[in-house]
């Protein structure tokens, strides 16, 4: 997901395009991070990092596989 500098200005950093890539990305995940990535005071690029939580074996006692 890639916010490119045309879609907003150094005055005008936060816009409606802008807002909605990162609300897409914060309820599309249930666990992880979104990441706005900022360069001369606008924000370039959004990272989203999502993690997968897997439940947990009865018997596993973290002696091995």
């Amino acid at each position: 997901m890639m916010v490119t500098p045309s879609q907003h200005t150094a005055k005008n950093p936060w816009n409606r395009e802008l807002e909605l890539v990162v609300r897409e990305a914060l309820e599309s995940i249930r666990f992880g991070t979104v990441t706005l990535v900022v360069q001369d005071g606008r924000v370039v690029q959004v990272e989203k990092n999502e993690k997968i939580r897997l439940n947990r074996p009865v018997n596993m006692d973290g002696a091995g596989i």
